[in-house]
């Protein structure tokens, strides 16, 4: 296949991450390397809504120093800012898609390179569509990003491994602050996690170095109210301080999430539901039902901004995986998502390849069967032997007056 030569063009979007800005700087390093193909790297502001309106940043001028990089890397949230702009179907919109086009030709892109998730790959798809049409020739590539680790197709996502190293730190934190008194009390931690559980399980990994939460409850399994009360009776019975972790996706028997009613049925621009208030409507249930001392507590965006907490794999990986789009567009790679592919055996490593950005977009990815007790609230050791090798090793981070410092376009 012929070298493309000419501009590339890197944005962010969807909810940020502590490892989202290490992807960021795999593809400005990647771009780099390449300056003989690759010309300029422009970074939209704001995902698609940057790039429709044309609010770019040069990062090659803007990069210059090691120190750049590494402070970009250990920064959480999305440098370039993020945006929830659903792009319509090319048949519905064209304008916006002949606008994009109009941008390229203007600017010279031949490479588009969109760091996201689930809906992010939609664009990817939509776009990589639109422009198989077009005579102007552009790889478009998609890299993976979300805490929510439901993307198809990768093994992980960048971003997971640290939101589950927060997870895991902070729930062994609550479990010895629990554990000091001697009356009855039930305290419910509510994770992330709409429609995936994956978060939820990185609760159960302080069992490996001592006690873990007694339940751990994810969207994949039905949530039985009933049950749910026996089991901290049962709890409560052989200790007084009971600790529950909970997705806030659960759902009831007829399909109903748990917290439904908590946000007057309000949906954000994809048309989902906004979910918060799972643990309180449980707290609230449990107060009433068992007469015991209840709280709960909402670990909330510190779970993808605790960039002080971050994991060591996941920054390398995630600054790996960036690089990596760049090496496979300019090898040809259009339409794709990067993906992570363990290894067999130990020690845990991955390849990085890519995969079908259609075989992505839209799709969710759950936690299997064999992650997941037969009584549907508690984690298999199946499932914690997939999780450790994502939270190891801890990510450099520089202090400045006490506090993290971080990067700033």
């Amino acid at each position: 296949m012929a070298v493309l030569y000419g501009n590339a063009i890197v944005g962010q979007s969807g909810g940020p991450t502590a490892a989202i800005n290490a992807t960021l700087s795999g593809v400005i390093r990647g771009a780099m390397e390449a300056k003989d193909i690759i010309g300029t790297l422009y970074g939209m502001r704001n995902g698609m809504e940057g790039l429709l309106a044309e609010n770019f940043i040069d990062l090659t001028a803007r990069m210059q120093t090691e120190e750049d990089f590494t402070s970009l890397e250990a920064t959480p949230s999305a440098a370039l800012g993020s945006c929830r702009l659903k792009l319509p179907s090319p048949e519905k919109e064209r304008a916006i898609y002949e606008k994009v086009l109009s941008v390229f030709q203007k600017y010279n892109i031949r490479y588009f390179f969109y760091i996201g998730g689930n809906d992010s790959m939609d664009a990817v798809a939509k776009l990589s569509a639109f422009f198989q049409e077009k005579s102007y020739e552009v790889r478009i590539i998609g890299v993976p990003k979300t805490i929510d680790n439901d993307l198809a197709g990768t093994d992980h996502s960048p971003g997971f491994g640290s939101a589950a190293k927060y997870i895991a730190t902070t729930m062994k934190e609550i479990l010895c602050d629990c554990a000091v008194y001697t009356i009855p009390a039930v305290t419910i931690v509510e994770i992330m996690g709409r429609d995936a559980g994956w978060l939820a399980t990185a609760a159960a990994l302080p069992s490996l170095t001592g006690i873990g939460p007694d339940y751990i409850y994810l969207p994949e399994r039905a949530f039985s109210i009933p049950a749910f009360l026996e089991s901290l009776r049962r709890a409560l019975a052989l200790h007084p301080n009971v600790v529950v972790a909970i997705s806030e996706g659960i759902r009831v028997e007829d399909g109903r999430y748990v917290s439904e009613g908590q946000q007057n049925g309000m949906l954000d621009a994809f048309g989902h539901k906004y979910l918060s208030g799972a643990g309180k409507t449980l707290e609230m249930l449990v107060k009433q039902e068992l007469k015991c001392k209840v709280r709960s507590i909402e670990l909330n965006l510190p779970q993808r901004c605790a960039s002080h907490l971050s994991s060591e794999t996941d920054i390398k990986e995630s600054v790996l995986i960036g690089k990596a789009a760049v090496k496979h567009a300019i090898e040809g790679s259009y339409g794709k998502m990067m993906a992570f592919l363990r290894q067999k055996g130990e020690p845990y490593s991955v390849d990085i390849a890519p995969i079908p950005v259609e075989e992505v977009a839209n799709a969710v990815r759950h936690v299997p069967d064999t992650y997941i007790n037969k009584e549907g609230n508690g984690v298999t050791k199946e499932c914690l032997d997939y999780l450790m090798p994502l939270i190891q090793g801890e990510a450099p981070c520089v202090y400045e007056c006490g506090m993290p410092k971080h990067f700033v376009f």
